[in-house]
């Protein structure tokens, strides 16, 4: 039995939900072999080589691969998928995009958003916004699945020696084209990969409220910026900020939770948090259901002082 783990990368570097991937590779069991699809991307596969428990990586470098364009990614996957028992993507953007397409091609049921190994066919995944696990057991010949990061602890990204071998990339399927890619640049930690994150919700009552009151806790804190989808939709703040069921799953160390009642939505995407900080004017918020800390007033006065304490 051997898995393949489609790597989420820069082509310069390993981006870290592709090691909780390998995590979840690890429970299932067998080899671990780790694809890099992309160009000019020595460089991440040097990285990959290095991740604790890959025993090969498997190079697809061409142009047509830059960009991570699903229809080219799956082609060449498709090229080598007999040879695979598994086949893992991180839930992130990039491999929701490819995974499903995979999973077509090859006429099998995707598992999504896998949280937990129970055997090497059966798996438990989150249903009703996390209100319930559903065990799902598949007996397709080969198995495509996307993994929530946030439910396996990171593999070491130093450990290994892995094999680098360069295989045959798929020709380019020109059914979609690459346009353009803007990259947000932030001063702080990257949201899904925090420890620590602040996040904000409608109770602010605008975006100035966000940087006056929420940016002083973050920096006192070290922390990334979230919020509430009632946040964004209010439009307080870019929806890359986003924690929820449709935005971010977030599980860091600390999650303080500012002005958000704590919508179904919003507690799928933060409830795994190890320490849960809520601070709110309504005592009956469900957010403070799943606090560990609850603090009951005016975030207006609460925030600052908390922050003048820090």
């Amino acid at each position: 039995m051997t898995n393949l783990v489609i790597a989420e990368h820069d082509n310069a570097s390993i981006k870290a939900a592709t090691l909780n991937t390998i995590a979840a590779a690890q429970k299932i069991g067998g080899d671990i072999h780790v694809l890099v699809a992309g160009h000019n991307a020595q460089a991440a596969a040097d990285a990959a080589a290095k991740i604790a428990g890959v025993s090969k990586v498997l190079l697809a470098d061409a142009p047509q691969l830059a960009a991570g364009l699903a229809e080219n990614v799956e082609a060449t996957v498709l090229n080598m998928s007999k040879n695979y028992s598994h086949i893992l993507v991180p839930a992130t953007a990039y491999g929701k995009n490819i995974a499903p397409r995979i999973a077509a091609k090859l006429d099998v049921a995707q598992i999504s958003d896998i949280t937990a190994v129970v055997s090497a066919d059966t798996f438990e995944r989150p249903i009703y916004a996390g209100n319930a696990i559903a065990t799902v057991q598949s007996s397709d010949a080969i198995r495509v699945m996307t993994v929530r990061a946030t439910a396996f602890d990171a593999v070491l990204a130093e450990g290994d020696s892995a094999a680098i071998e360069k295989i045959e990339v798929a020709a380019d399927r020109g059914v979609s084209q690459f346009v353009s890619r803007e990259v947000t640049k932030l001063d702080r930690p990257e949201l899904r990969g925090a420890q620590t994150i602040v996040s904000g919700g409608r109770g602010l009552g605008s975006g100035e409220n966000f940087a006056l009151v929420l940016e002083p806790l973050a920096d006192k804190l070290g922390a990334a910026l979230g919020a509430s989808r009632a946040a964004v939709d209010a439009g307080f703040v870019p929806n890359d900020y986003q924690v929820g069921q449709t935005g971010k799953i977030v599980a860091p160390q600390l999650y303080v939770a500012v002005g958000i009642s704590g919508a179904i939505q919003h507690l799928a995407g933060m409830k795994d948090s190890k320490v849960i900080v809520a601070i709110n004017k309504d005592p009956e918020a469900p957010i403070f259901s799943v606090a560990d800390y609850g603090l009951v007033g005016d975030l207006f006065t609460l925030v600052p002082e908390l922050v003048a304490e820090l």
